[in-house]
């Protein structure tokens, strides 16, 4: 990305940002119209504030899940969090906008909280630090309002136990190159780090049904790589 004067990776953000160059160098496709009404027609005219303005504004298959939804397959939902010391407004945008496609879809919603992963990427940060934000962050996100009965939140170093097998699996499947060219990892890369893009992909299998995953769009390279 840095050809085009900026670099976008879940984990740095450099330049001045060209949105429309970056959904084409990430082949997700913008959000249209069509999806738009759908979607105002689904909620009966209550279409969320950050669709309206556009602040969600690109997808991958989108329209898939809309289409799944019609049929009555249903779908799910996925979204997460790397745990700091304070979570902040611009922090809550995905788990508002999450919490608002449960209330109109009526469906199940995961949320992971990822200590091992701001272990990692932070050569300063104990695991104890990260766990401890977990938890402040997991109130927090509880506060949102979510349904408890179709809601699970989990943290990646205790639930790990139930995801390794999967997580093996889909490491199987990945070579260094993809990984290092998706990420742009280096010699200096912790093999933790290198590891770590299994790991987030595991919750998209977590149903047999299409998931949703609603994201900033720095958070792309993994489903791309994951496809």
């Amino acid at each position: 990305m840095e050809e085009n004067g900026f670099n976008v990776t879940p984990w740095d953000v450099t330049g001045k940002v060209d949105y429309d160059k970056l959904v084409e160098k990430f082949g997700t496709q913008k959000i249209s119209e069509e999806i738009i009404d759908e979607m105002n027609s689904i909620s009966k005219g209550n279409l969320h504030v950050m669709l309206r303005r556009r602040v969600f504004f690109s997808h991958r298959d989108l329209d898939l899940v809309l289409k799944d939804y019609r049929e009555g397959k249903g779908f799910y939902l996925y979204t997460g969090r790397a745990p700091s010391l304070g979570m902040h407004i611009g922090h809550l945008i995905p788990f508002l906008f999450t919490k608002w496609l449960q209330d109109v879809f009526d469906v199940n919603v995961y949320i992971e909280v990822t200590d091992d992963e701001k272990f990692l990427r932070n050569q300063d940060y104990t695991l104890d630090q990260t766990q401890e934000w977990s938890y402040e962050n997991i109130l927090d996100i509880i506060a949102v309002g979510f349904n408890p009965e179709k809601t699970f939140i989990f943290k990646d170093t205790e639930y790990i136990r139930n995801m390794y097998p999967l997580a093996i699996s889909v490491a199987k499947k990945l070579n260094f190159s993809e990984v290092k060219a998706t990420f742009g990892f280096d010699n200096s890369t912790n093999i933790g780090i290198l590891f770590y893009p299994a790991i987030q992909i595991v919750p998209t299998m977590f149903e047999r049904r299409r998931c949703l995953i609603p994201a900033a769009i720095d958070q792309d390279p993994y489903w791309r790589l994951q496809r």
